[in-house]
């Protein structure tokens, strides 16, 4: 029998476990309230159901993975070497043989995904899969293919989700539920009586700051130049309102979507793509006085610099309109200006204001202050370590071009230097907000609200989990810190309610499951090579549903279907941008030169003419030489389930005409002078290098090997060890072993 150690299950953690046994089930608890504790209660009751299964529970991130692992080593009562932790840092094989001798596996979903797509792992013994942080499991993340395939092939499947948030969204919501064929739903809120007692109170705090006279003359510039444009927008009858108090970013990112939709399927109107330019320049100025509100000069100023310095080079007329626009320009003189004053954003004065009587507060304080950009991030690091007794460091993801990151191990280190005390205030970014486990955070502080139920609930649970916390919310009056404060709150308003009807009201309607029918024994798979940077594509997932023998290999092109047909696949936007930037015409020679049977496949609906701003007969002019010049089809296709569809054909077309082939065996037949030099080049020391200078001394493979020591050394860099190591090879008497 499996069991648990070193815990007590409370009592709705036992509830809950009764749902999860009798039904795939989203777990929905408040942070800190043990839903690992919960999944591990529920994989225990399924390994004595079924004691020769595996469970598999997956994590969104590393550091993730490697807290629930060692709660699960900690709470399990099973032997430790039949736990295991999978990270990318593993190699495959080693994963492949870690995964035959484990029970239970801690992985992220990307993992597993990768090896189920590649034969390594097999999921039909899972008798348990839980996707923790389960509100990811929406669109094209990992969670929604991995689960549809494990719920296919499983002998016994069970899935449970765990999540302190799933969204406000019905339809978000109920794709989450769809995605993780969800039968029960299991809702806890610090309301509930059997929740209560294990609630610790948390204080929360809204300090609120007015905008000084010197930020609002640069948010009139800034104002002025959206007002202009959206005005135009209205006269075109693009935008129904002018007024910019009723505008927001959610409004203009969906009039955008629609734009381009439009444009992608053949609209030709002036107007349409002169709104589609404006509302791109419309997005940037409204990011830079969102930075100017909520964040402060530090960040704007990089922002508007940055944007300055693109349109020296770009070609992107959005940018240039805004960097030559009147109301820009006398925005950014002003920021400039208070950037070399160094002039501080209210809410960061308050900041070092509560810090400093947090710390003298309390000799062990530990405080988390949550920022959305890591530039002001920075910026804070360095103004609260100007306070005495108070040592602050920054957290946040990895390392992205011209930023400031963290590798994972750097991340782990100081989530542990934190925990141990060694530092009192970590200023964090939303890779903060997700299920990391930081005991005893006395104080949550919100640099500015954010309008997502999730997000807000996430961060305010960072505190309060072993004692009294302390939630301390910045905003400044006026501004959208205080439209996103109101949606926060109705969000998770709607959540729950959305939550509770979802519960009692709506019947989940899944597919019939696929019964599970034996393979024969002696039935010939399709076979697919794809090369291994293919591996996160939307095809590969296609491709590995329809049960091929798939494999992923680094490839001379992107898809391999027999051993002559090699393919290069490219997104529409992708065949452009590598046209202008060169790699195409490189990639058809390569294509060309290593393949009997070319193919290009391009995929996508947009107008191939209307992604970026190339004359058509640059295309046109690609296109040709691709097909008369190289001699090489290219094929169009709409998404991945529809190029996924042409490449199983043309495998299953040439697999019965050619019969089965491998990746190496898989290339164009070498000319005669190309077999030669490849078998000089094996010779010992020779390489394709001196293959060549060999044979134009000696003509013909015979006269090579009938050659001696002296006559090799007349050939440049061959001296008198290659030329010994070379007769001995030609010369010595082949033995076998007897």
């Amino acid at each position: 029998m499996v069991g648990i150690k070193n815990f007590v299950p409370r009592l709705y953690q036992e509830t809950i476990m009764a749902s999860c046994a009798r039904g795939n089930c989203l777990v929905i608890l408040p942070t800190g309230l043990g839903k690992t504790k919960t999944a591990i209660l529920a994989a225990a009751q399924r390994l004595n159901s079924y004691p020769h299964s595996k469970i598999l529970f997956l994590t969104v991130t590393k550091p993730l993975a490697e807290q629930i692992y060692n709660e699960v080593r900690e709470c399990i009562d099973i032997e430790e070497n039949s736990i295991a932790l999978f990270t990318g840092s593993i190699a495959p094989k080693k994963r492949e043989e870690m995964w035959k001798n484990a029970v239970i596996t801690v992985s992220t979903p990307q993992c597993i995904e990768n090896d189920v797509i590649n034969g390594r792992i097999l999921l039909e013994d899972v008798s348990l899969l839980i996707a923790d942080e389960a509100h990811n499991a929406v669109k094209d993340y990992s969670y929604t293919w991995l689960v549809k395939q494990y719920n296919k092939k499983s002998k016994y499947p069970r899935i449970i989700g765990l999540t302190a948030s799933p969204g406000s969204d019905l339809e978000r919501i109920q794709e989450v539920c769809k995605n993780l064929f969800i039968e029960e739903i299991e809702i806890r809120t610090d309301k509930d009586p059997d929740v209560k007692p294990y609630i610790h109170e948390i204080d929360i705090e809204w300090v609120k700051v007015d905008l000084p006279p010197i930020f609002l003359d640069v948010q009139k510039f800034l104002q002025g130049f959206l007002k202009e444009r959206i005005e135009k927008l209205k006269n075109w009858g693009i935008l129904h309102r002018s007024d910019l108090r009723y505008v927001n970013k959610t409004d203009l990112l969906e009039l955008q979507a629609q734009l381009r939709g439009r444009a992608a399927s053949g609209e030709k109107d002036f107007v349409l793509w002169n709104a589609i330019s404006m509302l791109a320049e419309i997005m940037k100025v409204y990011h830079g006085l969102e930075l100017l509100e909520t964040q402060g000069i530090v960040p704007l100023f990089k922002y508007m610099e940055k944007m300055q310095q693109e349109s020296l080079n770009t070609k992107v007329k959005a940018v240039k309109n805004v960097v030559k626009d009147l109301n820009f320009r006398s925005a950014l003189i002003k920021v400039q200006r208070l950037h070399e004053e160094k002039v501080e954003h209210p809410k960061l004065i308050e900041l070092q204001k509560i810090i400093e009587k947090e710390i003298k507060e309390g000799k062990d304080t530990k405080i988390i202050v949550f920022n959305q950009y890591r530039d002001n991030a920075l910026d804070i690091v360095q103004k609260l370590n100007s306070i005495e007794n108070v040592n602050a460091k920054i957290f946040v993801g990895q390392l992205k071009k011209g930023e400031t990151g963290l590798s994972q191990k750097e991340q782990k280190k100081i989530l542990d230097d934190f925990r141990q005390g060694l530092f009192n205030v970590l200023v964090a970014t939303s890779i903060g907000e997700q299920g990391l486990d930081i005991p005893q955070v006395n104080a949550v502080i919100f640099y500015e609200p954010i309008p997502s139920a999730i997000r807000h609930i996430q961060r305010r649970g960072r505190t309060g989990r072993h004692e009294k916390g302390n939630v301390i919310i910045l905003m400044t009056k006026n501004t959208r810190d205080e439209a996103y404060r109101w949606a926060a709150f109705h969000n998770e308003k709607k959540m729950y309610n959305n939550l509770e009807n979802l519960k009692k009201k709506i019947k989940f309607d899944f597919e019939k499951k696929e019964e599970k029918i034996a393979p024969f024994l002696n039935e010939k798979k399709i076979k697919i090579f794809a090369d291994y940077r293919e591996k996160g594509s939307g095809i590969i997932k296609e491709l590995a549903d329809s049960e091929i023998d798939l494999k992923l290999e680094s490839l001379n092109a992107d898809y391999l279907l027999s051993s002559r047909v090699g393919v290069e696949f490219k997104t529409v936007q992708d065949f452009v941008d590598s046209l202008i930037d060169g790699r195409l015409l490189e990639q058809v020679k390569n294509l060309k030169n290593n393949f009997e049977r070319p193919l290009v496949i391009v995929e996508g609906t947009e107008d191939i003419y209307s992604v970026r701003n190339v004359h058509p007969n640059a295309i046109r002019g690609m296109l040709a030489t691709i097909a008369v010049s190289y001699g090489i089809p290219v094929l169009f296709t709409k998404n991945s389930k529809d190029t996924a569809a042409l490449l199983q054909l043309i495998a299953k077309r040439e697999q019965e005409e050619t019969g089965s082939f491998s990746v190496h065996g898989s290339s164009k037949p070498m000319s005669i002078k190309e077999l030669q030099e490849y078998i000089v080049s094996a010779l010992p020391g020779v390489g394709v290098a001196l293959a060549r200078p060999l044979l134009k001394e000696f003509k013909t493979i015979k006269n090579l090997v009938n050659a001696d020591a002296k006559e090799l050394e007349k050939v440049e860099k061959i001296g008198p060890k290659k030329s010994k190591q070379i007769n001995d090879i030609v010369n010595k008497e082949y033995q076998t072993l007897e």
